[in-house]
């Protein structure tokens, strides 16, 4: 049998894992579960993901995007005089009102980091991006501790399914700020 050219096909493979991911939390996960998800040959799965692991990373990667676009589609960092703590509270609030699925996928992978220490760099990346970005409006500890306010803050709405409240958002993160 010719083998099928399918350029698309590991970018499909990382979709089903979310996908599988958000709907049977990461013990649901495995190369079968992500191949029957995908619709491609168990051996795809193993062929561009030698491990779950491997493959959790690039989830995860792809996750932190989300994130990562609401803040490019603000835009707000550009100008050097932005309320940081409104533009953050702002970020959060829109993040959080999007494809909530999403969001906790994100978390979920995130904290499997804790667990899994082949995520924990990602995981960091993450922060660690997000305080070189505030970084510049701010001191870098103050930029830390608004990266691990924004976490704390999220993971809150999420656990507990309290409305995401975006003025007490702006005056804990202002309080930081000062």
């Amino acid at each position: 049998m010719a083998r099928r050219y399918d350029p698309e096909r590991r970018q499909r493979i990382i979709d089903a894992a979310i996908r599988v991911v958000g709907a049977q939390g990461i013990g649901g996960l495995s190369h079968r579960t992500v191949a029957a998800e995908a619709d491609v040959p168990l051996g795809s799965t193993t062929y561009h993901f030698k491990t779950l692991d491997d493959l959790l990373v690039a989830a995860l990667r792809q996750a932190n995007e989300g994130f990562a676009k609401v803040i490019a589609s603000r835009g707000g960092l550009e100008d050097p005089g932005t309320d940081l703590a409104a533009e953050l509270a702002g970020w959060m609030g829109e993040w959080l009102a999007g494809d909530r699925t999403g969001v906790e996928l994100e978390y979920e992978l995130y904290l499997a980091a804790l667990r899994r220490p082949a995520l924990r760099p990602v995981a960091a990346e993450w922060a660690g991006a997000l305080a070189a970005l505030l970084s510049r409006h701010t001191d870098p500890v103050t930029a830390r501790a608004l990266v691990a306010l924004v976490d704390g803050i999220c993971l809150q709405v999420l656990l507990t399914e309290v409305p995401y409240d975006e003025e007490y958002a702006r005056e804990v993160l202002g309080r930081v700020l000062r």
